[in-house]
């Protein structure tokens, strides 16, 4: 399979802050991911983590360099747009699973689909053959309060990539989750990266799930550096 760049940051920097009290966060930090790729970000609390996730996933826009997403530069792009391409191109699962209560485990799948125009009856194939792909196709008429946590949380990254995207963004995904659980998920979770070519960025401190992915990395002096 060839491999083409998804995620580029180039030279991009975070500070927070005014005047003589500004924190800088990130400095002139590079990282590039490609399809297929999945890189451990292993980082302790405060040291920049979830910024770096927020630039990458354009909730956040950078003080300096450019954010580029599968060839797009989305600096100078307008709102409207960066959110188009996020919405087409990223998908995130977060420590907590943020499912609706009140919908199936099927119908939390179909949610982005439909939102994004695809026809309910082409939803909800797609989100069964997810739920098959993630080894719970059982319980997809179950509501999220009927899943234990590792389900829950396999329901998550099945509707992370219910809309194809390029890039798949995790922050702690297996957090609360036991290490046997946790184990399970993140083979569930590398198994659709290598199926589908997505490149993938997990936030993780588990540091044996992070010696299992591609590469590892991790924030020192406000830069990305080789774990």
């Amino acid at each position: 399979m060839k491999r083409n760049t998804v995620l580029k940051l180039s030279g991009v920097e975070r500070h927070y802050g005014q005047g003589e009290t500004q924190l800088s966060i990130l400095k002139k930090a590079d990282l590039t991911i490609n399809s297929g790729e999945i890189v451990a970000l292993v980082a302790p609390s405060g040291t920049g983590k979830s910024t770096l996730l927020h630039l990458a996933g354009l909730l956040e826009h950078p003080d300096g360099g450019e954010v580029t997403i599968s060839g797009n530069a989305c600096n100078g792009l307008s709102d409207d747009k960066r959110t188009a391409i996020r919405r087409s191109e990223i998908g995130f699962v977060y420590q907590f699973h943020h499912l609706l209560p009140e919908f199936s485990a099927l119908e939390n799948i179909m949610m982005p689909q439909m939102i994004a125009g695809l026809p309910r009856n082409e939803a909800k194939v797609r989100a069964g053959q997810l739920l098959d792909y993630m080894r719970i196709g059982h319980r997809g008429a179950h509501r999220p309060g009927e899943l234990s946590g590792g389900e829950q949380q396999r329901v998550a990254i099945a509707r992370a990539v219910a809309n194809a995207p390029s890039l798949l963004l995790a922050d702690e995904p297996t957090g609360n989750l036991d290490p046997e659980t946790a184990s399970y998920v993140f083979e569930a979770l590398e198994a659709l990266v290598r199926q589908s070519g997505l490149a993938a960025l997990i936030a993780t401190h588990n540091h044996e799930l992070a010696a299992r992915m591609d590469r590892r990395v991790t924030i020192a002096d406000g830069k990305v550096v080789d774990f």
